[in-house]
């Protein structure tokens, strides 16, 4: 049977690739419904995500409005040297560095932990008024969280500085004073995404069957023995591939929250990548330097993509591919 199946493919060396190509096209006149109904979103990301792509070439060009992208001329890596080289170049990286690090240490854990707590709480009105109240800010714009943020640290009426004086402190110029910028942009990150990331790790613990709880039960295991006998251990393929995901994106601080509340006081701690982008690139129109800016930043996050997905399979055997 083998000697006539290899006479078979060398005879006929195309044969297996003529049997796959009928096989998928077998498959898609199957599923040709949801194939149609894919086609909307494959246009999102063909127009939206990997279209705009194109214009990344001009990080390698003195791109000029008037003569286009295409007849712009090509000046190699100057721009890149010109950010290597420039005084902001360690500081844009150290502040965003610093944001992305103190997000994923701090910012991490706590989806877990509200995931966890709301799963052993009984009451059910009470959990779901926590959950309400949780993932209700995830539905705020950065423009509204932050003008909130403004409004509560205010100086004058702000309801943080209001309770310091009443405890008999003096009032705290929190969003002047650079010291504070990070916890605010931290403690604010967490508060508006903790309940919406906790439906993640919600849903991954109603996957685990009961009869492990009430197995465990019967054996004499208290509520903290099944959290981490039993869930924690449950939810752990979730938890990395969610910190691969965050280590991926650590880098890509937005710049909306942080250009709504940074001043020219909290550059040398707010000031990040995104943030420059935006100011060299759109408000000087110097376009081929923010793209350069703008390249680099993403060829990072995707170096510390790859990295953590190989080091989660190495250490955890589980990865996003």
């Amino acid at each position: 049977m083998s000697s006539a199946g290899t006479e078979t493919n060398l005879a006929n060396p195309r044969g297996g690739l003529g049997r796959r190509m009928v096989s998928a096209f077998q498959h898609m006149k199957r599923d040709r419904q949801l194939l149609i109904l894919f086609i909307p979103c494959l246009l999102f990301y063909i127009i939206f995500r990997y279209g705009p792509l194109y214009g990344l070439i001009i990080a390698f060009k003195d791109y000029s409005v008037f003569t286009g992208i295409l007849e712009s001329d090509w000046v190699g890596l100057k721009h890149f040297e010109k950010f290597f080289n420039s005084p902001d170049f360690w500081l844009l990286f150290k502040n965003t560095l610093l944001l992305g690090v103190y997000n994923l240490i701090f910012g991490f854990p706590f989806p877990i932990i509200l995931a966890i707590l709301l799963n052993e709480v009984r009451v059910k009105w009470f959990k779901k008024s926590v959950q309400t109240l949780s993932y209700l800010p995830s539905f705020l714009s950065v423009v509204i969280i932050s003008s909130m943020i403004i409004d509560f640290l205010s100086p004058n009426q702000g309801i943080i500085n209001q309770l310091i004086a009443a405890l008999g402190f003096e009032k705290t110029y929190f969003l002047i004073e650079p010291s504070w910028f990070r916890t605010i942009y931290v403690s604010s990150d967490i508060w508006a995404t903790v309940g919406y990331e906790a439906i993640i790790y919600m849903a991954a613990i109603a996957g685990i069957s009961p009869s492990l709880y009430e197995a465990a039960k019967v054996d004499g295991a208290k509520r903290r023995h099944m959290i981490f006998r039993i869930t924690i251990p449950a939810i752990l393929p979730t938890i990395i591939i969610m910190f691969v995901l965050k280590t991926g994106s650590m880098l890509r601080i937005g710049y909306e929250k942080v250009l709504l509340l940074y001043n020219p006081m909290t550059y040398e701690v707010a000031d990040v990548f995104s943030t420059y982008v935006y100011r060299k690139g759109l408000l000087e129109s110097n376009y081929s330097y923010g793209a350069a800016v703008g390249l680099f930043e993403a060829v990072v996050a995707m170096i510390l993509l790859l990295s953590s997905n190989y080091f989660s399979k190495r250490l955890g055997g589980s990865g996003l591919w």
